[in-house]
Order: C-alpha cells, then structure tokens, then sequence
C-alpha cells in the first residue's frame, strides 16, 4: 500500500458529521466488529486504524487492538514503576551508538579518567599523611549528603570526594554527545544519576560516619527502631494502608477545616462555599481550581496557612472545587469532563449563588491549566463570568515542562496508557514513585537512611499529610491530558480543541496573575512565564521562593521567604525570563498580601455576604464541609 497514513477517528459521535459517508459506515461497522464505542474504552485515538473503503480516498494501516499487549505491558508496569523499558533502550541505544563513533569524545573521557584518578591520589597521599587536605571536588549547591563536619574526616572524606568524582564522570560520559537527542541525554543522565544514589556512601552503615556514630554510641539501638520502622513500612504497603501518622490529619479536623457547606454535587466535583468572617465582601466572588492529582486542601491546610482562610478574612466570598476520587467506573471521563462537569458546572452555581457577578478565578497546577482553557474556551463563546484568572504554578506551555518530561514521550505515554488499562486509572503508587525519583535523594535515600539507618521518624506536618493523600487519575483524561498538552502543546499553539472546535489563549482578555516558584521542578517558572507570549492582556507576574508546593502555601510571618513581582501592562514588550529577572528587585516576605492588593484594586464594589446556597433555584447546602469526595480513598 503507497503512502500509508495513520489517522485516528473522530472522539465523539458529533463530529461524525464532518465525514465521509463511506468513512461513518466503515467506522460504525469497525466499532461493532471490535464491540467498543467510539469515545469508550476502545481508546481509538492510540490505534492505527483499519482501511477505510477506497472510497474514501485514503490508504490507512491495519492494527487491531491487542488485548495481550496490554495485559502484557500491564504486568509489566508493576515491576518498573510504569517506566517504559522500549523508552529507556531507545534512550541508552542513542547514546551508545553516538559514543562509540566519537572518538574525540571517547578520547576526552579517557583522559578525565586519568586526570580524577590523579586528583584522588593526590588527595589520598594528602589526606592521609596530614589528615586534612583541601577537597578536590565540592558536591554540588543542592547536594546536602557530604555536608556534615564527619564527613571531612578520614576516611569518610575519601569516600565522599571518590563519590563526587564518579558522579562528575559520568555525567559527562552521558552529556555533550554530537548527534544524541535532547530528550535522550537527559534521560540517559537521568538514569546514571539515579543508579549512582543507590551506591552512595551515604546509604551504608560502614561508609556513613553518622551512622556508624549513632550505632556506637545507642549500642545497635538505632538499627533496631529502624527495623521496627521498616516492618511497619512494610505492612502498610502490602495492606494498602495510609501510614498511622496520618490519622492525626484528617480532613475536616486539622486540616481542610475552614467552616462552609457543600453547595452542589456531580459525579466530578463537590462544591464548597466557605462562611464569610468580615461584614463587607468584595463583589466579585472568587473561585478556586485544585488540582486533582491532590486533594483540594493544598490551600487549605492548618488555619495559619490557609489560603482560604485568608481571603475569607481579608473580604472575599471563596468556593472551592473538591474533585471526586476516580475508581474503574470513571475510565472514560476527559479533559472535556473535566471542563464541563468541573469549571463551567462550578461556575454556573457560583453565578446561581451571587446572581450579576463576575467571577475571580484562581487554579493551580492542573487546576490552572484547566482554568486557562476554561478561559479561552469561554472568550471564544463570548460569555463574560470571569472577572480575573489568577494562575498558581500553572503551566500553559510544556515545552519546558522540566524533569517530569523525562517520563513523557510516545513510547513511555503508550506504555502507561496500557498500565492503566486494566484498572481505569493511573494508581497514586505509580504518580507517587516517579515524582520522588525527580527528588530522590529527597524523597527516597535520605529517607531511608533517616528512619531505617538512624532510626528516626520524621514528625508529620500538615504538608507532609497531604503530600501522602494521593488520588487516581482516570484512563481517559490522563491519556488525553499527556498526549494533547505535554506531547503536542496543543494548547499553547492553538490546536486545542472543546465541543469540536479550536480555543486560543489569546483570546483572553481578562487581567491574569500568575505566580511560580523559584524551586518548582513539576512548573518550571520560566515555563510557567511563557503565559506572557500567548496572551494578549494585563499579565502581572511573581516569581516566589520555595517550590512547587511550599512556594504557594506562603503565609504572612513564614520565615526566610522573598519574591519579586512585576505588574506588565498589556502594551509592554516582552521581555525574557532571565532578564526579567535581573532587573526585578527582590523584596521580603509573602506573595500573598501583594495579589489581595491586586484583587481589591480591579473589585466593583463591596456587598453583604451572600447565604450559603441558593435552595430557590436548585443549589442547597448539602452537607458541612469538607464534604464527602475529599475522604474518598
């Protein structure tokens, strides 16, 4: 067959109207054949789809489906935490081919071999004649392991420079190769990073002098708490319990437990109204986006950091969207359920509830992304409710989408897709583990080393409980979700589409503030700063300290924390990140203050605060808050 093209059909049966007669009788036929549905569990949109009729005047490759592919990679998944070994040996394939036609940089590996070694003999004789020496190679600025006293004793200090010298080598070994793709050499570096943490000689007992230290002077007491702690670790994981821990941080208890109602309820979403604590509210309520990968709470952890309870003190009317835990039975919802039960459902009742207001809407993470196309979506349909968008470590642009980009490429989409075939959903396990291996030695070896090694519990904190509070992702809208943002950047290049048609950033000409994190490794702040070449509208921008998570739940009186700001008017020219960042000043403190400052400044006017509901026109208070889909499990 010449000139073989791969399509894919139409996602939902109102766009079968834009084809062919032949093309709808083939795929109508097809469907009954294979005993799926077009927008069902078939997933068609990951197929090579059979020949259509010449009549149609196409020539397609035929791929039926594979039941045993997928139950294959399935089982797969669950022994390489949903890494896809196709992607990892492309990746190693590139690289390894590129490396050994280069000779020149072969020649130069060889020769900082042979260079490291003679620093290290050096440092040896050195250090072990006089017992000090100056170090040879200083760990990198995030690299806290090697910055304890007793590691610059001998011969700990041996251990840690021999380490820090591999870890250089390796990482040119696997960087700078002429001809690698971009993608491939950063997971190849990836994976050498992460295969030369497990052998640090931080995680051994006779290679850390804390903990041998420790050993010696509790007389094995730490090894002992920390096998006690490992067997409690461990039969939380094969039961699928929460860790004990967190039975202290319940929602509605101390967290999640700013007083409101839940207003309304789908299959998606619960809404919550929060009871106002000032006479006076501005008029213009605001609407917050979570992401769904979490519980809402993020922005409502304890009372002192509560960004709910703030707005609500400082004269704001805030609902909040509580997203539902999926289960098997959710495979099938998407991106555009997510619009359309979740924002646009939301706010028609916040609308219903405070009639004649615009609204001021808030999203993070996904939430804000969601909320950008939200936005678009509803300045293409010319339907005025928003009043401000206000964007929290959001992305719009994911050509820059940092590490996590290291776990999306076709192989590894199509890998997880198949994962998550089986059970409708993406596990909170699988989210879990790829985001500690971006901050492993974080999230994994110190870890280990603190509670197993020292012996050492870490005290739960209201971050860390949430942290552990996970959600599922449902087939359909995470597949959507990777391959039509992450993969393609559709949205940020106009291809995006809702109800069939195409939406633009730019149409959005409401006023956008936009924060990001100095430290954020799911946004990336110069990522996140992008917004700026899509939209066409007042764009006020902070680049806050801390990260993805930390940088927003930044409370006034927080210590150590600074941001700058820039209030851009929509006739100034573009200015890139780095230099907008040289040439705004940093001040001390919290974001905060300064975005109520920004919403006070663009309110109409003030108003009594509105009662929870509207009972009158179908939106009673159901039950207290936090409601019910934040307990979900």
């Amino acid at each position: 067959m010449n000139n073989m093209t791969t399509i894919s059909p139409p996602s939902d049966e109102g766009q079968l109207s834009f084809w062919p007669d032949a093309a709808k009788q083939w795929l109508k036929q097809w469907q009954d054949l294979a005993g799926g549905s077009v927008d069902g569990p078939a997933n068609w949109t990951n197929k090579l789809i059979p020949a259509f009729p010449t009549t149609c005047g196409l020539a397609v490759e035929v791929e039926a489906p594979s039941s045993l592919d997928r139950a294959i990679h399935a089982n797969m998944a669950r022994a390489t935490l949903g890494i896809s070994p196709a992607s990892l040996a492309l990746a190693y394939f590139d690289w390894a081919v590129h490396l050994s036609v280069s000779p020149g940089k072969l020649g130069r590996l060889a020769e900082k071999s042979v260079r490291k070694g003679a620093r290290l003999a050096n440092y040896l004789a050195q250090a072990s004649s006089r017992g000090a020496a100056w170090p040879c190679i200083e760990p990198l600025e995030q690299d806290q392991r090697f910055r304890d006293a007793a590691w610059q004793q001998w011969p700990f200090n041996l251990y840690s420079q021999a380490f820090l010298l591999q870890q250089q080598w390796w990482h040119n070994a696997t960087t700078g190769i002429v001809g690698v793709s971009a993608h491939h050499e950063q997971v190849v570096s990836f994976v050498a990073r992460q295969l030369l943490d497990v052998v640090s000689p931080v995680n051994f007992i006779a290679t850390n002098p804390l903990v041998l230290d420790a050993t010696m002077k509790e007389h094995g007491q730490n090894l002992l708490r920390g096998l006690r702690n490992f067997q409690e670790d461990w039969n939380s994981t094969a039961g699928g319990n929460q860790p004990v821990e967190l039975d202290q941080f319940r929602a509605g208890d101390k967290v999640a437990a700013t007083p409101g109602k839940v207003i309304f309820r789908n299959r998606l979403i619960e809404l919550i109204q929060y009871f106002p604590t000032t006479a006076q509210v501005n008029a213009e309520p605001v609407l917050v986006v979570p992401a769904w990968i979490m519980k809402y709470y993020i922005l409502d952890l304890s009372p002192e950091n509560s960004l709910v309870r703030y707005l609500l003190d400082r004269g704001h009317t805030v609902f909040m969207i509580s997203w539902h835990n999926p289960g098997p039975d959710d495979r099938d919802l998407g991106m555009e359920d997510y619009l359309h039960l979740g924002v646009l459902d939301a706010l028609k009742a916040v609308q219903t509830v405070v009639p004649g207001c615009k609204v001021d809407t808030v999203g993070y993470c996904l939430g804000g992304t969601l909320l950008s196309i939200a936005a678009a979506y509803l300045a293409r349909e010319a339907d005025p409710v928003i009043h401000s968008v206000t964007l929290l470590a959001a992305q719009t642009d994911f050509t820059e989408a940092g590490e996590l980009m290291l776990f999306i490429d076709h192989s590894q989409v199509s890998y997880l897709e198949d994962a998550m075939w089986d059970k409708g959903y993406l596990d909170t396990k699988q989210m879990a583990g790829a985001f500690q291996l971006l901050r492993s030695n974080d999230l994994i070896w110190s870890q280990i080393v603190q509670q197993y090694l020292m012996g050492q519990r870490t005290p739960m904190n209201d971050l860390m409980a949430w942290n552990a509070d996970a959600t599922r992702m449902p087939y359909r809208m995470h597949s959507e979700y990777l391959r039509r943002l992450f993969l393609n950047n559709d949205l940020f290049e106009g291809r995006y589409q809702v109800d069939g048609r195409p939406i633009a950033l730019g149409d959005i000409r409401v006023p956008v503030f936009v924060v990001a994190t100095e430290k954020d490794h799911v946004a990336p702040w110069r990522s996140v700063y992008k917004i700026k070449l899509a939209t066409d509208t007042e764009v006020a921008f902070v680049l806050t300290s801390g990260g993805h998570n930390a940088g927003i739940v930044s409370e006034p009186g927080h210590a150590g924390r600074h941001f700058r700001y820039a209030a851009d008017g929509r006739q100034a020219e573009h200015v890139d990140p780095d230099s907008w960042l040289a040439a705004t000043p940093t001040a001390e403190g919290s974001w905060w203050p300064v975005w109520i400052e920004w919403l006070d400044s663009r309110a109409s006017g003030q108003m009594f605060p509105p009662s929870p509901g509207s009972p009158d026109t179908g939106y009673p208070p159901l039950d207290a808050a936090p409601g019910k889909y934040v307990l979900e499990r």
